[in-house]
């Protein structure tokens, strides 16, 4: 069993976005949200936090507040590419063995669950680790944009190895569904294999990245929690997000 060493925590984010455009600067009480997110890491206390932007206003942003923030190139496909050239340019003599990859539309994450998607990395054998969460709305386990994952869970135990994701209904037969909660937590030399591979069979077929590593050979342990987190993608979940905060803040 290898301990958890030398976390680092990257935020992926670009203006660039079909269905909230400037998603990352939207105001939520007077700050960005990008912002947000950043400070929810920060307060998780597992490493250094960074910003793999790929657009300047969102690099100011984070300046603004006091932070850290790297541009790299904006086409990248995906947020895994995005980090992955932020921190070969950070940490060029790689001192951090273990990223964690944060989605930048997550401004009311408990960071709890930044610290959460650590723990299975404890174990060797593990590659990769995410978090996901009982389904309890019916209709989310057929619609498509909730991800399942197909993870068997011991009784009383909270960590599993994920077998598959789909945006399909699985599995079959009765029993919890698992909503995959998209935060992840790689070893170094996993996500340097990761970007290096080319999308693979399945993730073409199911827009889902992870599958790529799945289809490699990976392992990916999953940690089950209590929520989902709000993920921001349109105007109605941006103003949940801004009452959630507003609340926050008069308690």
């Amino acid at each position: 069993m290898t301990a958890a060493r030398n976390p680092i925590v990257l935020i992926p984010a670009r203006l660039a976005s079909s269905r909230l455009p400037n998603k990352p600067l939207a105001d939520i009480e007077g700050e960005p949200m990008i912002v947000h997110v950043w400070r929810r890491a920060i307060e998780a206390d597992v490493g250094p936090v960074v910003v793999a932007c790929g657009d300047a206003p969102i690099a100011d942003a984070i300046a603004r507040v006091g932070g850290q923030a790297v541009l790299t190139d904006p086409n990248h496909p995906s947020g895994s590419d995005r980090i992955y050239e932020a921190l070969q340019a950070i940490d060029p003599e790689s001192r951090h063995d273990l990223i964690v990859n944060l989605q930048g539309d997550l401004p009311t994450l408990d960071p709890w669950a930044v610290r959460t998607v650590l723990a299975p990395l404890s174990h060797p054998e593990v590659d990769i680790a995410t978090l996901v969460a009982v389904i309890k709305a019916e209709g989310e386990r057929s619609d498509p944009s909730v991800v399942k994952a197909v993870v068997g869970f011991a009784p009383g135990a909270s960590t599993a190895r994920a077998l598959y994701f789909s945006r399909a209904t699985v599995p079959a037969g009765q029993g919890d569904h698992y909503h995959h909660i998209g935060i992840y937590a790689y070893r170094r030399e996993t996500l340097a294999r990761f970007v290096s591979l080319p999308p693979g069979l399945l993730e073409r077929r199911e827009r889902l990245e992870q599958l790529r590593a799945l289809e490699a050979g990976m392992r990916i342990d999953a940690v089950l929690v209590d929520a989902v987190p709000l993920g921001v993608d349109t105007q109605e979940e941006l103003e949940t997000a801004r009452r959630m905060i507003r609340e926050r803040g008069q308690k």
